[in-house]
């Protein structure tokens, strides 16, 4: 009976560390794209000067090799900060900033005019 217990445990922690590693992929993907934009144009900016000076040297993949290098330089920084976050055992959920991952609300404020205090019954 133990022995089913512990096979059962480490299904369920290894499904939860898969977990964990596959949303901080998708966070991270998502973070690089809208937050990282700056970050992604000065990359595709030094891919186009790198490329025009590999033209010269090698005519007929330069393109084709500055392309896939950017692309799998992001790919591996994504899932290399994916599998580090995962591996110190870092829960997304215990990020106070990624409340928009798991559908918390934020407190909103309530907006208050001038005229507000004399006609609004605010308590």
């Amino acid at each position: 009976m133990s022995v089913s217990g512990t096979s059962d445990l480490g299904k369920t922690y290894s499904l939860l560390m898969v977990k964990c590693f596959l949303i901080w992929t998708f966070t991270l993907a998502v973070c690089l794209l809208v937050v990282g934009f700056p970050l992604v144009v000065l990359m595709a900016t030094v891919g186009c000067l790198l490329s025009i000076v590999l033209q010269s040297v090698m005519p007929v993949s330069a393109v084709l090799l500055v392309a896939g290098g950017l692309i799998s330089f992001n790919v591996m920084a994504v899932l290399i900060g994916a599998g580090v976050l995962t591996a110190k055992g870092i829960n997304p959920k215990e990020v106070s900033w990624l409340s928009w991952l798991h559908g918390e609300e934020d407190e909103m404020q309530t907006t208050v005019y001038a005229a507000c205090p004399l006609t609004c019954n605010i308590e």
